[in-house]
C-alpha cells in the first residue's frame, strides 16, 4: 500500500513542492518506508528529492529549494515484498521516449511476464524488483512506438490502452510526462483508490490534483472532486487547460479492496463514495451483533453478564469499538495508551522486532483492566504477534477474562495487491479455527466479523463487489499461484539477506549466495541527481 499525489498549478510561476509535502502529510499513514517528490521545471527538467524515510526527515528545507515547477508528483513507499532498498523509492524515470517519472499503489501479479518481455522484446534494463519499474517501462515501451519527436493527448491515451491490456494486478498511478502534464490511470477493477480533483485560485484560473485519498483533497481547497474510474485515464497539461478523461480500457468488475476501509485509509476519507468512518461505524454494529450470537444471550442488556467493558486496541479500531459499545449497551473505555512515535507494527521487516516494538507502542492502564472481564476490539488479526502482545499486556494490567474482537473476518490468504500482511503460513488463521486462534494468542474467546456484514457495512452506491481474496483465497484477477510463490521466494531473500548482514556486519552486497538468491536489488538508483546532499 502506498501513497501516490500529483498536482498541476496554473500559474507557471508558482512551484508546486510545498504543496505538494503537505499533501505527503496527510497521506504518510500510507507508506512510511520511504518518500519521493519529483517536479518539472518551464525548461521541462524534472527535478527529483527521494530517499529512505518519513516525508519530514527525506524533505528537508534544503533539498525542497531545488524542487523548481509547477507540477509534480510525489510517492509515498510501503515495501510489499519486505524491501527497503533505497533504490526502489519512488517515483520511477525513464528518459526515453520523451521523459517519464511515474509514482505506483498496488502490485502487478503477472511481473514475472513482463520483466521476461521487457528483456527479450525491447531490450529494456530492469534494476530492481519493484514492479513499479515494470509498469513505466512497459508504459514507456508502448509510447516509444509512435516513433514522433512530440506526442499528443490521443497518444498517450493510446499507449495506456496497450500498457493496461499488457499488466495485471491492481495499480492506481500518477505519472509525468516532462514538458507536458500529469496523467492518473486506474485498473480496470479500481482496486486501488485514486481521485482528482480542481479548484479556483486567486486568479480566477483552476489548479488540478490527483491523490490516493480524498482527505487531501479537501484540506488543499480542492472541494470539486471525484473518483477516477476503473479503467479510466486523465490527462492534465501544464498549463492548465481543462484536463481530458477517457475510458482506455472496458472496466471489469469494480471490487475495491476492502482492506481499505478495514485499515488502511483514513476515517476522514471518502473512497468510491463511501464514507470510511461511517464503515467502520457499521462495522461496530454488525459486530456487537456477532457477539450477542456468539455469547448465545437474547438481549444486549443481558451481554453485561459476560462482558464489563469494551476497549478499542489504538488507533484504527477506535470508531468500531465505541459504536459497539454503545449498541451493546457496555461501557467503552480508552485502556492502552499510544506511543505516537512508533510506527505500524506490522510493516517492521522482523517478528523480534515487531515483537518487541508492541510494548514500546502501547501502554495499558492497569484501572481500566483490573478485576474486569473485558473486550478487546481491533480492526483485524494478522500475524498474531501484536495482538498475543495486547492480551498478555491486559492480563498483566490485572483482566479476568479478556475476549478478542477482529471487525474483518479471519485472515487465512496472502494479500497480493499492495499490502504486505504476510506470507500465507505466517497468517494466524491459517488453518487453524476460532478456538485454537484464541488458543494461540492467549485470549478466552476470539470473535470474528462474518464477511457478508463486512460487506454490508462497507456498500454504497455504485460500489457492491470488493476484493477480498485475503479471506477467500479467491483473487479478482484470477489463480495467482505462481505470482504467490515468487512473492513468498523474495521475502525469504530479503529476509535472509538481512539476517546475513546483521550477523556477519557486512553489506547486502557482500551476503549474496548467486547460486541461492534471485536477483538482489541495488541500493543506489542510478536514474537520476537527487537534488540536495545525497540520501542515505
Amino acid at each position: 500500500m502506498c501513497g501516490i499525489l500529483g498536482i498541476v498549478l496554473a500559474d507557471q510561476q508558482q512551484n508546486v513542492a510545498a504543496e505538494l509535502f503537505e499533501g505527503c502529510m496527510f497521506l504518510q499513514h500510507r507508506g512510511q518506508d520511504a518518500a519521493g517528490i519529483v517536479t518539472c521545471g518551464n525548461r521541462g527538467r524534472f527535478y527529483q528529492c527521494k530517499g529512505n524515510g518519513m516525508a519530514r526527515d527525506v524533505f528537508t528545507q534544503k533539498r525542497m529549494n531545488s524542487l523548481v515547477g509547477n507540477m509534480g508528483i510525489s510517492h509515498l513507499r510501503y515495501p510489499t515484498a519486505g524491501s527497503s532498498a533505497g533504490s526502489e523509492a519512488q517515483p520511477f524515470y525513464v528518459n526515453s521516449p520523451y521523459g517519464i517519472t511515474l509514482s505506483h499503489n498496488g502490485n502487478l501479479v503477472n511481473s514475472i511476464e513482463l520483466r521476461k518481455y521487457l528483456d527479450a522484446e525491447v531490450h529494456k534494463h530492469i534494476n530492481t524488483d519493484s514492479d513499479s519499474e515494470l509498469l513505466i517501462n512497459v508504459f514507456a515501451s508502448e509510447l516509444d512506438k509512435f516513433n514522433k519527436s512530440r506526442v499528443n493527448n490521443q497518444d498517450l491515451f493510446s499507449a495506456l490502452t496497450g500498457t493496461m491490456e499488457m499488466v495485471r494486478g491492481a495499480y492506481a498511478c500518477v505519472a509525468m510526462l516532462a514538458g507536458y502534464g500529469i496523467i492518473g490511470f486506474r485498473d480496470p477493477n479500481g482496486v486501488r483508490p485514486l481521485l482528482y480533483g480542481e479548484r479556483i485560485n486567486k486568479t480566477g484560473s483552476k489548479d488540478y490534483m490527483l491523490a490516493s485519498e480524498s482527505v487531501v483533497l479537501k484540506a488543499h481547497g480542492f472541494h470539486t472532486f471525484r473518483d477516477v474510474r476503473p479503467g479510466e485515464a486523465v490527462i492534465i497539461l501544464k498549463d492548465g487547460s481543462e484536463p481530458e478523461f477517457r475510458q482506455v480500457v472496458e472496466p471489469k468488475i469494480f471490487a475495491p479492496d476492502i482492506f481499505e476501509y478495514v485499515y488502511f485509509a483514513r476515517p476522514d476519507s471518502v473512497l468510491d463514495g463511501v464514507s470510511v468512518y461511517h464503515s467502520r461505524i457499521e462495522m461496530g454494529n454488525k459486530l456487537a451483533n456477532k457477539i450477542i450470537k456468539v455469547f448465545d444471550k437474547p438481549s444486549y442488556n443481558d451481554i453485561l453478564e459476560e462482558i464489563d467493558v469494551v476497549i478499542p486496541v489504538p488507533d484504527t479500531a477506535r470508531t468500531s469499538a465505541l459504536q459497539c459499545a454503545v449498541k451493546l449497551h457496555v461501557p467503552y473505555r480508552e485502556g492502552f495508551v499510544k506511543n505516537r512515535y512508533v510506527g505500524r507494527t506490522f510493516i517492521m521487516p522482523d517478528q523480534q522486532e515487531r515483537r518487541s516494538s508492541v510494548r514500546r507502542k502501547l501502554n495499558a492502564m492497569e484501572s481500566e483492566f483490573k478485576g474486569r472481564s473485558v473486550l478487546l476490539v481491533d480492526d483485524s488479526i494478522v500475524r498474531g504477534t501484536t495482538s498475543k502482545e495486547i492480551v498478555a499486556m491486559a492480563r498483566e494490567a490485572g483482566a479476568k477474562k479478556v475476549y478478542f474482537a477482529s471487525c474483518a473476518p479471519p485472515i487465512r490468504y496472502n494479500h497480493i495487491y499492495g499490502i504486505d500482511l504476510a506470507d500465507t503460513k505466517a497468517l494466524v488463521a491459517y488453518n487453524r479455527t476460532d478456538e485454537e486462534i484464541a488458543q494461540e494468542i492467549g485470549a478466552d474467546k476470539v470473535i470474528y466479523q462474518d464477511l457478508h456484514d463486512l460487506f454490508d457495512s462497507c456498500k454504497g452506491k455504485g460500489v457492491e463487489n470488493f476484493e477480498v481474496g485475503v479471506f477467500t483465497g479467491e483473487y479478482i484477477t484470477g489463480v495467482e499461484d505462481n505470482y504467490i510463490q515468487e512473492l513468498e521466494k523474495i521475502r525469504a531473500q530479503n529476509q535472509r539477506l538481512k539476517s546475513a548482514s546483521e550477523k556477519h556486519g557486512l553489506s547486502v552486497d557482500a551476503c549474496i549466495d548467486s547460486q541461492d538468491m534471485v536477483d538482489v536489488k541495488a541500493e543506489v538508483d542510478p536514474s537520476m541527481y537527487n537534488s540536495g546532499d545525497y540520501l542515505q
